[in-house]
């Protein structure tokens, strides 16, 4: 138990929590080449969220209301008694899951679901504790910050990485997108990219990207993504962020059987649609994958880019196609 921990004159006795879903982008420098790893590029998006009910009750109890929060109850319950262990509290409590994140396809589903659960636990027990403290305290954002500055305040999101004595990563820029630009959003339910230890031994066995690239993933993003996000100038945008894609697919292809996506069939149709758009779209594949992305300067383009993908015959049926918003705003909590 960590003590005295700072809390509230008054706090609710039922607490609900909606955690967005983010796609990472891209590291800025996996290697370390300055002496500081990782730093990343983010965007929260809407349409996909991690859900929960957090309430005193008589006993404990969890439940979950999807077959894919049945699967994540074990984890939330080590979060949960990770929570009463470091803030002393312990009364029973009633959770339910009423719906979370696709698990290990590249929504940030472990940090939402720890995060929304530990903001909930703490505004139910009046603990005045920051996002990045209660991710300190669930062993969450090691090596992206992009999650924790997402579940504060959505957005596009550059963060600094984590420092050297494991502090959270710094956020370094954070804008909204365009109201008008849109995500098409690829998943290939069923397929699952690289976590946990799986994606420590693959940063592991991976040689080091060079400071050359390090210095364009940079170059690109601090003169080409972000300054045409903030001038709605999707062309320089969609050119910086494929950039991106491009090189950091290359340097983490060996760890995917030679390619720069995970699903073949997810690789098939993005690859496809930067042929048939170019600039006129930003593709590419949200952190380990599977799943991918194809981010666009409205929803008629892309629904315009949708259709075509179908009349070519490159959508997979075992794909499933989103188009959503980018989102500008962080977790709701009540």
């Amino acid at each position: 138990m960590l003590s005295p921990l700072p809390v509230r004159a008054e706090a609710p006795v039922q607490v609900a929590v909606r955690a967005p879903g983010r796609l990472h982008l891209g590291f800025l420098d996996p290697a370390g080449t300055l002496g500081r790893r990782f730093g990343s590029l983010g965007l929260v998006i809407d349409g996909f969220e991690t859900e929960l009910e957090l309430a005193f009750a008589e006993h404990d109890s969890a439940v979950a209301d999807t077959a894919d929060g049945e699967a994540e109850l074990e984890r939330a319950l080590a979060h949960l008694t990770r929570l009463r262990e470091l803030s002393g509290f312990d009364a029973p409590l009633a959770l339910r899951l009423v719906r979370v994140l696709p698990p290990h396809a590249g929504f940030g589903s472990g940090t939402q679901l720890a995060l929304a659960l530990g903001r909930a636990f703490v505004q139910l027990h009046g603990l005045l504790l920051s996002t990045p403290q209660i991710a300190a305290w669930l062993g969450r954002g090691r090596r992206s910050g992009i999650g924790i500055a997402g579940f504060d305040a959505g957005g596009l999101i550059v963060d600094g990485g984590p420092g050297r004595d494991g502090s959270p990563a710094p956020v370094l820029a954070r804008l909204a997108l365009p109201a008008a630009w849109r995500v098409v959003v690829v998943r290939h339910p069923g397929r699952r990219g690289l976590s946990g230890d799986e994606e420590k031994r693959a940063i592991a066995a991976l040689p080091p990207l060079p400071a050359e690239g390090a210095a364009e993933l940079c170059h690109q993003v601090l003169m080409r993504v972000l300054p045409g996000a903030a001038g709605d100038d999707f062309t320089a945008f969609a050119a910086g962020l494929n950039r991106v894609q491009d090189l950091l697919g290359g340097h983490f292809a060996p760890a995917q059987d030679g390619s720069a996506y995970t699903s073949a069939e997810v690789g098939r149709l993005l690859q496809w649609m930067h042929a048939e758009a170019g600039d006129a779209a930003a593709v590419g594949q949200s952190s380990w994958g599977p799943t991918g992305f194809a981010i666009v300067p409205s929803a008629a383009a892309a629904a315009r880019l949708l259709d075509a993908a179908r009349a070519a015959g490159v959508v997979s049926p075992a794909l499933a196609l989103t188009t959503v918003a980018a989102r500008a705003h962080g977790a709701r909590v009540a």
